[in-house]
This record gives structure tokens, C-alpha cells and sequence, in this order.
């Protein structure tokens, strides 16, 4: 059994190493993110609906630029080199935001770092797992558990010196998360399958069963019936990150501005908040594994659609909490655990939707464009995340209410969306599991 094969905690332990390069690479993320509306309305003295647009416009590049940075990793540099590449220019973009005149060219350089990256560090679970492994379809959500306890130890750790001590602390901690991410990466190599240049088929089940597909003429009508579907997904996403990405934008700022944040014994800092959402995933997730489970157990359970569906509508209830929280308070200050009950609700929303979404994703990819296909995910993250900049110049127009209003509406329509999508994609991916149980006319799984 070879190093890529032995287990750790019941799953191999490359995994493990991808679980813990992407803990750090979200502790950096949400580090920087959880001070950066903050950095620019209190310190840099930028107005609300231009610090909207920044955020807006950093946080689709920083999800546009793993389109090109997925086909590089796959065409020359390989998924390896991309990802320590990748996040050593994170780190050093990090590290440029402790220097105001670098604002810029740091969110830049992060933004093209993790271009390198992000498509390259998941689309290598696949490549851990042979087709028939049961474990490959739960390996998503137990990989979105490590980006959420980076995600949590983020606002705690550089939140609170960037409040306390000064915001260049908490951008120099990000880089420092950032480096440790590729640390480990670098020594826990000799656990995750070997990788060329080019993206290589890691069973020879799969490349007999595109072989197949190929021969029997199916694999250009599926090719081209998954990506006219990935792309309606892709537009659905992009509705619902319009509404998912005021998390780190306008309710990071009524965090600050709506809500009584005092306690008996002290007031609790603002982003703090931000760290109660990887909190619930990571508790919240194998609760909501075991319910699915069981669910499978018993052939009752939801489609990949119907579970993104189900978390968008979540989701829009998290907003309809935020406006009737704003309605009461009138003029004044909501509890802060109205917003405590909204990152909850948010959160299990979030868990039905976009682990399941990546993972439909990743199960639909072809074979040799693997980290191409994931970046294709992040596209509509790019648009939902520059969608999302515009959503928020809102914020000053209409009352926190209604915003709040306006913003569960448009989590409802994505889940309209994503229901017309259904039976499309249980065709497809029907099609695509009956693919991977051919080779040579006998079942593999």
C-alpha cells in the first residue's frame, strides 16, 4: 500500500494534508476579509458604496482569476506547483497589506495567487479515491470542514489584533496562515498521488470507461449536455452569491453600526461575528451527514438539487430574521443575538448548498480537465461575488429593513432556479455514474 493509499481518521491521508493547506489558505482569506470593509470605511476614509464596489470587484478576481490559473495548473504547471506557487504569492500579497501604499497591488497579488491555487488544491481529492470508493462522495463536505476551521480561527486571531493592536497585525497574520498552508503542503506531498504537467487519469477504470463512452458515441452528447447544465448551475450560484456575499460586506458593517454587541461582562468585538458561521459548519456538518445518511439508508434521500435549493431558501429565512430584527429595532440597536440567530440559519443554508455544488462539480468533470472544471465552479463565484458589490451599494439607498428584504428575495430566486435544474441533472448524473461502472461491459461498483 503506498503512502496515497494508507489512511488517516477512516479516509487517505492525502486528504488530511489537502484538509489542513486549505485550513491555512481560509484562515489567511477570511482574515484579511473579516478587517477589510473595517480597513477601508475607518482607516483608509473610503465611503460605503466605493468600499461595496472594492470589496466586490477584489473578491470576484480573487474567484475569475482560477479560470485561467485552472488551465495552467492543468497544461504546464501541474497541481502541485500551482498550489505552492500559488500560495506563496498569497502570502507575499498578504504581507503587502501591512503597507497602506500597497493596498492595491496586495489585493492584486493575492488575488492572482490564488488563481494558481484554488482550482488546483480540491481537484485533487478525486485522485485519492478509486471509482467504486463509497468514501469519494462524502469527501467534499469532510473537506469544506477543514476550509471552515481556518475560516473560524480567522476573525478571532487576526480580527482581534486588527482591532486591538492595529490593522497591519491582522493582515501580517494572514500571511503568516499563509505560509504555514504551504508548508505543509510542501511536506505532506509524499501522501497525494503523483502528478504531471498535464492532469492524468488516476484509475485505468476511468480511462477505459471515457474509452467506452467515446466508442459508443455517448461521450460528446453528455459532454455537451454537462456543460449547457454546469453553466445553468453556474447561473443560479451567481444569483444566490449575490445575496451569500453580504456576510463579509453589508452585515459585517450592521454588525458595527445596528446591533447592541455589549455583554454583562464585556463588547463583543465586531468581527467576531464573522467566525460563528465555519463554527456551525464544523459542528453542524456531520450532524447533517448523519441525517443524509440515513436518508440514503432509506432511499429517501434528496437530489444534489434539491439540497441547494433547500439551502438557498435557508438562506433567504436568515435574511427575513435580519430585516424583521432591523423593523423592530426602529431607529435603534438589534440584541446581537438576533445576528447570532442569523449566522446559524445562514449556515445551515450554506451547508446545502456549496460543498454539494462543488462536489456536482467535481463528479461531472472530464477526467483530464479536473482542476479546469472546479475553476469553472469559481466563475460563477466571480460573478455572484462582483454581482454581490453591486447589491450592496443598496445599503445606503433603502432602510436596513427592506435591504435585508430585498436580499432574501434574491436567495428565493436562485432556488427557484436551481429546482428547474433538477431533473436534468439526476439525467446526468445518472449517466455519469452508469460511465464510471463500465469497463469492459462489467459493473466496477
Amino acid at each position: 500500500m503506498t503512502n496515497a493509499q494508507r489512511n488517516w481518521f477512516g479516509q487517505p491521508r492525502g486528504l488530511t494534508i489537502l484538509f489542513l493547506t486549505e485550513m491555512w489558505e481560509q484562515f489567511s482569506y477570511f482574515g484579511m476579509r473579516a478587517l477589510l470593509v473595517y480597513y477601508m470605511t475607518e482607516q483608509l476614509l473610503i465611503g460605503q458604496e466605493k468600499s461595496s464596489l472594492i470589496y466586490g470587484a477584489y473578491t470576484s478576481t480573487a474567484f475569475f482569476t482560477p479560470i485561467i490559473g485552472g488551465v495552467i495548473s492543468d497544461r504546464w504547471l501541474g497541481k502541485r506547483r500551482a498550489v505552492i506557487l500559488g500560495g506563496s504569492i498569497m502570502a507575499a500579497g498578504h504581507f503587502m497589506m501591512t503597507f497602506v501604499p500597497l493596498f492595491y497591488v496586495a489585493l492584486a497579488t493575492i488575488a492572482i495567487g490564488n488563481g494558481l491555487f484554488l482550482p488546483s488544491l480540491p481537484s485533487q481529492i478525486n485522485d485519492l479515491y478509486a471509482p467504486d470508493d463509497p468514501r469519494r462522495t462524502w469527501a467534499y463536505n469532510v473537506y469544506y470542514v477543514g476550509i471552515n476551521i481556518g475560516a473560524f480561527l480567522a476573525p478571532l486571531v487576526c480580527g482581534t489584533l486588527g482591532e486591538i493592536y492595529g490593522w497591519h497585525w491582522g493582515f501580517g497574520a494572514a500571511g503568516v496562515g499563509m505560509l504555514a498552508g504551504v508548508v505543509i503542503y510542501a511536506w505532506g506531498g509524499k501522501y497525494l498521488p503523483e502528478q504531471g504537467r498535464r492532469s492524468m487519469l488516476p484509475h485505468a477504470a476511468e480511462r477505459e470507461s471515457v474509452q467506452a463512452a467515446s466508442a459508443s458515441g455517448t461521450g460528446f452528447r453528455h459532454g455537451r449536455s454537462t456543460v449547457l447544465l454546469l453553466l445553468g448551475i453556474g447561473l443560479s450560484v451567481t444569483v444566490f452569491r449575490a445575496a451569500y456575499e453580504q456576510i463579509g460586506n453589508t452585515v459585517a458593517l450592521w454588525a458595527d453600526v445596528g446591533v447592541d454587541r455589549s455583554t454583562a461582562l464585556f463588547e463583543i468585538p465586531m468581527t467576531w461575528f464573522q467566525s460563528l458561521n465555519p463554527l456551525v459548519v464544523f459542528l453542524g456538518t456531520p450532524l447533517l451527514l448523519a441525517y443524509w445518511k440515513r436518508r440514503a439508508a432509506s432511499r429517501r434521500e434528496s437530489s444534489s438539487m434539491q439540497k441547494m435549493a433547500s439551502g438557498a431558501l435557508i438562506v433567504a429565512a436568515a435574511y427575513l430574521l435580519l430585516a424583521l430584527a432591523a423593523s423592530l429595532a426602529g431607529g435603534g440597536r438589534a440584541s446581537w443575538l438576533w445576528l447570532t440567530a442569523y449566522f446559524v440559519v445562514f449556515t445551515v443554508g450554506e451547508l446545502h448548498i456549496l460543498p454539494v455544488g462543488l462536489g456536482v462539480f467535481a463528479r461531472l468533470a472530464p477526467p483530464t480537465l479536473g482542476a479546469t472544471t472546479i475553476a469553472s465552479w469559481f466563475l460563477a463565484i466571480f460573478t455572484g461575488s462582483l454581482t454581490a458589490g453591486f447589491v450592496g451599494t443598496l445599503w445606503s439607498r433603502m432602510s436596513h429593513a427592506q435591504f435585508f428584504a430585498v436580499l432574501a428575495g434574491i436567495a428565493t430566486l436562485s432556488a427557484v432556479l436551481l429546482i428547474l435544474l433538477d431533473p436534468a441533472t439526476r439525467r446526468i448524473e445518472g449517466e455519469a455514474a452508469a460511465a464510471l461502472r463500465v469497463v469492459g461491459g462489467e459493473p466496477v461498483a
